[in-house]
């Protein structure tokens, strides 16, 4: 809205400020870092309710998640959030418009459907990859981004997680091939699988 204040918050330790960083140098005026000791960064639901907690105190008119982490490719955070909060979502958001205190939102299915949801705000949505493309930023705003002070917000309440990593292992490749796992900057790597593609591996 016209006159509003973007505010970039995600949780983590010391080093999630990086991430928030080059995220305010493509706009937003504030970053906030949410972190405790006790939140399980691999589970949505302790994830989200620390997020709820420092959303709630922000008092915002709309909340944006991604669709899923990169990491653990969890898809709850931004449901949870919205549960914790009080206030209705929408998953997988293709486009989002708002007129007053309404969001409509569009979201793709396979086949070419196309649904149209409208909740009142406040609300969450979660955004579908590749909607937008990125704003880099000015090195006026890459300056600015560095300097810029980001408070942290300790939640006062932790929900326990409701899933625990009890353990990760590379996967085991089938069909007599052997599993290789690629080191280096994207040149190495870019090489090692050109080399991999030629000798038909």
């Amino acid at each position: 809205a016209a006159g509003g204040e973007v505010v970039l918050i995600s949780v983590g330790e010391d080093d999630a400020e990086e991430a928030l960083r080059a995220g305010m140098a493509m706009g937003p005026e504030r970053a906030v870092r949410v972190w405790a000791e006790g939140i399980a960064v691999t589970d949505p639901v302790s994830v989200g309710s620390a997020l709820a907690q420092a959303v709630i105190a922000e008092t915002p008119d709309l909340v944006l998640c991604g669709v899923q982490s990169s990491d653990t490719g969890q898809q709850s955070t931004g449901p949870v959030v919205a549960a914790a909060w009080g206030v209705p979502w929408i998953a997988v958001a293709k486009s989002v418009d708002v007129a007053g205190s309404t969001l409509t939102a569009h979201r793709e299915f396979e086949a070419g459907l196309t649904e149209i949801v409208e909740v009142d705000l406040p609300a969450v949505v979660t955004i579908q990859v590749g909607t937008n493309e990125p704003r880099y930023g000015s090195f006026k705003a890459k300056i600015r981004a560095k300097k810029a002070e980001i408070p942290v917000f300790a939640p006062t309440v932790q929900e326990p997680p409701r899933t625990v990593v009890t353990g990760m292992s590379a996967a085991v490749a089938g069909s007599g091939r052997t599993l290789e796992m690629i080191d280096g900057g994207p040149a190495e790597v870019a090489t090692r699988i050109l080399q991999l593609v030629r000798e038909g591996n």
